[in-house]
């Protein structure tokens, strides 16, 4: 069984603990099943590449490594962290800032 996870792809994000603590981004990808998500931006790590026919150079590229979805919290529109809650309104359920109380799109 998985667990419902409360911030979806497209979601803007801030890091709220570890190295890359105060950023904001994106999420680009969730991976549910390890509980992590990637964010535009944050957590860089560098990745050697050998030479290839899309990068005949190689070297060395910057790459946005996962991130443990513990590690971040949802931005609502005022740009406040936020937790997150669930509820219902009109039959569907919906998430929605715990701090200010508004509906998350």
């Amino acid at each position: 069984m998985r667990k419902k996870l409360k911030i979806k792809k497209n979601d803007k994000v801030k890091v709220i603990t570890g190295e890359s603590k105060g950023q904001e981004g994106k999420v680009l990808k969730v991976i549910a099943d390890d509980m992590k998500i990637i964010v535009e931006g944050v957590n860089l790590v560098s990745k050697h590449t050998k030479p290839n026919a899309a990068n005949p150079q190689g070297g060395i590229i910057k790459k946005e490594a996962p991130i443990h979805i513990s590690n971040v919290m949802l931005v609502d529109k005022q740009n406040n962290p936020t937790r997150v809650g669930r509820k219902i309104v009109k039959d569907k359920l919906v998430r929605y800032s715990i701090k200010s109380g508004e509906v998350i799109e």
